[in-house]
C-alpha cells in the first residue's frame, strides 16, 4: 500500500484522505440510519394508548420528544393538538424538515467526495502524463524506467480516484434510498396520528 501511495506521487494522499473519509461517514450513516432507532415499531401505539389514557403531560411530551426522531415529530404534533388540525400539520412538518436534514447529514459530502475522487484521478493522469513528456524531452525515449515511473504514477491515481468514487456513490445512493424509505414511514405513522385524533375529536364534537 504504501508502495502504491509513493508510485502514484502527492496526489494520492488526497485520494487516501477522501477515502478515509467515506469510510467514516459510510460507517456512522450505518450506525445512525437504522429504521427501528428512528421509528420504534410500537411507538405509535403507546403513545395512542397513554393519549386515551389522559396520561400525556408535559413530562411525557419531554420523554417521548428526546425518545427517537418519530417521538420527536409526534410530541410537536401532539404539542399543538388543540390548535386544531392545520397547527398541528405545520407543527408536524417543522419537526419532520429538522429530522429529515439530520437523516441527511454527511451525505453531501460522501457525494463530493464520489464527483471529486476521480477528477483527482484524473488531474494525477495529466500529471504523470506531462511528466513522461517533460523526461521525452530532456532524455528522448531512451530511458524506459523514467518513463514508465511517468506512466504508472498516471494510472495508480486513476485506478485509486475509481476505486474510491465507486464505492463512495453506491453507498451515497444506498442512503439516499433508505432515508426515503425511513421519511414515508414517518410521514404514515404521523398521518395514522393527525386523522386518529382528529376524527375522534370531531366524533365527540357532533356528540
Amino acid at each position: 500500500m504504501l508502495e502504491l501511495v509513493t508510485a502514484g506521487g502527492w496526489l494520492m494522499v488526497l485520494i487516501l484522505l477522501c477515502s478515509i473519509v467515506a469510510v467514516a461517514i459510510c460507517i456512522e450513516r450505518l450506525y445512525t440510519l437504522n429504521p427501528k432507532k428512528i421509528a420504534p415499531p410500537h411507538l405509535l401505539a403507546t403513545v395512542w394508548k397513554q393519549l386515551k389514557a389522559g396520561e400525556i403531560d408535559a413530562n411525557r411530551l419531554k420523554s417521548l420528544r428526546q425518545s427517537s426522531p418519530l417521538g420527536r415529530i409526534l410530541a410537536a404534533g401532539l404539542g399543538n393538538a388543540s390548535h386544531g388540525r392545520d397547527v398541528m400539520k405545520e407543527s408536524i412538518q417543522e419537526a419532520a424538515s429538522h429530522v429529515i436534514h439530520d437523516l441527511e447529514r454527511y451525505l453531501n459530502t460522501l457525494g463530493t467526495i464520489a464527483a471529486v475522487a476521480p477528477l483527482l484521478g484524473l488531474l494525477g493522469t495529466v500529471v504523470g502524463m506531462i511528466k513522461v513528456f517533460a523526461e521525452i524531452m530532456a532524455q528522448g525515449t531512451g530511458n524506459a524506467s523514467a518513463l514508465a515511473g511517468g506512466i504508472s504514477e498516471a494510472l495508480i491515481t486513476t485506478a485509486a480516484g475509481l476505486s474510491v468514487a465507486i464505492p463512495a456513490l453506491v453507498m451515497h445512493r444506498y442512503f439516499s434510498g433508505r432515508i426515503d424509505g425511513i421519511v414515508v414511514e414517518l410521514e404514515q405513522e404521523t398521518i395514522k396520528l393527525v386523522d386518529a385524533l382528529h376524527s375522534e375529536q370531531s366524533g365527540e364534537v357532533r356528540r
